[in-house]
C-alpha cells in the first residue's frame, strides 16, 4: 500500500478515535498532538513529506490505548504495530 493510502487511513482512524485533524502548513516544523477546549487534536505539518506525516500520526495512534479495540485494516495494522485480538 502506498503512503499516501496509510496516512488517509491513519487519519481516518484517528478522526473515528475522536481526534480533531488540523491541516496546516508549519514549515516543516513539524505537528502533533495536544488537547485544548476538551477537545483532542493532530496537527499535521503540510510541510512534512508524506511519510513524516504519517509517521507523526501514527505516533499519536500507538499511544492510544482505544487502538486495540478497533478492527484494522491489515496494512495498516501492520504498520501501527498493533497486534490482532484473539
Amino acid at each position: 500500500m502506498h503512503t499516501v493510502e496509510l496516512r488517509e487511513q491513519a487519519l481516518a482512524l484517528a478522526r473515528q478515535l475522536g481526534y480533531c485533524i488540523r491541516e496546516e502548513w508549519l514549515d516543516g516544523n513539524g505537528g502533533g498532538q495536544c488537547e485544548f477546549a476538551g477537545r483532542r487534536w493532530i496537527f499535521v505539518d503540510l510541510g512534512q513529506s508524506a511519510v513524516e506525516q504519517l509517521e507523526q500520526v501514527a505516533e499519536t495512534l500507538r499511544s492510544d490505548p482505544a487502538i486495540q479495540s478497533l478492527t484494522l485494516k491489515p496494512p495498516l495494522r501492520k504498520f501501527l504495530g498493533v497486534h490482532r485480538r484473539i
